[in-house]
C-alpha cells in the first residue's frame, strides 16, 4: 500500500474541533478529501466523493501547502488515479466474460467452480467441494452467476457503489475490500450451510461494498438514509426470496464494514498502512480459521 504523506498538525480550538485553514475562527468537522485540511461550509467545494478545498480545486493536486507531499491522496491514504473506476470496470468486465463463458460451456463449467462444501458429483463420478481440497471454489464462486437477472442486478450495484468507493479508497484498498468481502461471504456460507448446497454470485462482495459505503458516508458526515434504505431493501429480498444464499450476503456485509472502518479510520502517518494491512489480514485469517474448522468437522 502507498505511504501516506506526513505534515504538521492542523490547529485545533479549545473544544477539540479544527478550525478552517482559510478562516481560523471557524470550527469545522469537514476535511478536504484530497489534502485532509479542515474546511468550513463557505470553503468546501462539492466533489464526486466528499468535498475539496479551494486550493486543491485550483491546483488539481492538493499538495501545494505541504512540501513533503509528492502525490495527492484519498481519504484512506491511497494515490488518486486518473481513472477512478478502472478496477470497477475490470471486475465488471470479468464477471460478464465469465457469465458468457458459462453460457457456452453450461453446467460443466459452473459445477467445476461454484461454491460447494462437500458433495458427490455424478457427472464427474467423484466427490467434489472445498472439504475435498478444492479451496479455489471459495474465490471462483464470486465471479459466477446463474441467470441474466442475477448478474444484471449485481453489476448494477457494483457500478453504483464501486466507482465512488474506488475513488475514495484508492485502487489497492478498494480491490482488497472487494475480494476479501467476497471471500468472507463464501467462508460464512461454507461454515453454516449444508455441505452439498452449492452457491454462486458476486453478492458477498457487493454486500461488502454496501457495508463499506455506510462506513465511508458516516466518516464524511453525509446523509446515511439513502444507503440504509438500499441495504434494508436488499436484506428483505435476501431473507424472503427463495434460493438466495443469505449467508454470503451477511458474511460479505460484516466483512465490508470491518475492512472499511479499518481503512478510513486508521491513524494518519507511518502507522496507517500497517493498521490497514492488519485489519485486512485479520479478516482473511478469520475466514481461513472458519474454513479449516468446517473442513475438519465435515471430514
Amino acid at each position: 500500500m502507498d505511504q501516506a504523506p506526513g505534515g504538521p498538525q492542523e490547529p485545533r480550538d479549545a473544544h477539540g474541533l479544527p478550525s478552517c485553514y482559510r478562516h481560523p475562527g471557524r470550527e469545522t468537522g469537514i476535511t478536504c478529501t484530497r489534502c485532509e485540511r479542515p474546511i468550513c461550509t463557505d470553503c468546501m467545494v462539492d466533489a464526486s466523493v466528499g468535498f475539496h478545498c479551494p486550493e486543491c480545486v485550483r491546483t488539481g493536486s492538493g499538495t501545494g501547502h505541504r512540501p513533503n507531499a509528492t502525490r495527492p491522496r484519498t481519504i484512506a491514504g491511497g494515490a488518486i488515479a486518473a481513472d477512478p473506476r478502472l478496477i470497477t470496470k475490470i471486475i465488471l468486465a470479468l464477471n460478464i466474460a465469465v457469465f458468457g463463458l458459462a453460457l457456452g460451456l453450461e453446467d460443466e463449467f459452473v459445477n467445476r467452480f461454484t461454491m460447494i462444501g462437500y458433495a458427490y458429483d455424478p457427472s464427474l463420478a467423484e466427490v467434489v467441494g472445498v472439504a475435498d481440497g478444492e479451496w479455489y471454489r471459495l474465490a471462483t464462486a464470486m465471479f459466477l452467476h446463474e441467470t441474466t437477472w442475477h448478474i444484471f442486478f449485481n453489476m448494477l450495484l457494483l457500478w453504483w457503489l464501486g466507482g465512488p468507493l474506488e475513488e475514495a479508497l484508492g485502487r489497492v484498498r478498494y480491490l482488497a475490500l472487494y475480494l476479501i468481502s467476497g471471500l468472507a461471504g463464501s467462508a460464512f456460507t461454507y461454515l453454516i450451510e449444508s455441505p452439498a448446497q452449492g452457491s454462486l454470485g458476486a453478492s458477498g462482495a457487493i454486500y461488502g461494498l454496501l457495508g463499506a459505503t455506510v462506513v465511508l458516508m458516516r466518516r464524511m458526515r453525509q446523509d446515511l438514509r439513502p444507503i440504509m434504505v438500499l441495504i434494508a431493501i436488499n436484506l428483505v429480498i435476501t431473507f424472503y426470496w427463495a434460493g438466495i444464499a443469505w449467508q454470503a450476503h451477511i458474511g460479505g456485509l460484516v466483512a465490508g464494514v470491518v475492512i472499511a472502518y479499518g481503512l478510513v479510520h486508521a491513524p494518519q502517518g507511518k502507522r496507517r498502512n500497517a493498521v490497514q494491512s492488519a485489519v485486512c489480514a485479520g479478516v482473511v485469517l478469520l475466514c481461513v480459521v472458519a474454513v479449516v474448522a468446517r473442513t475438519a468437522a465435515i471430514t
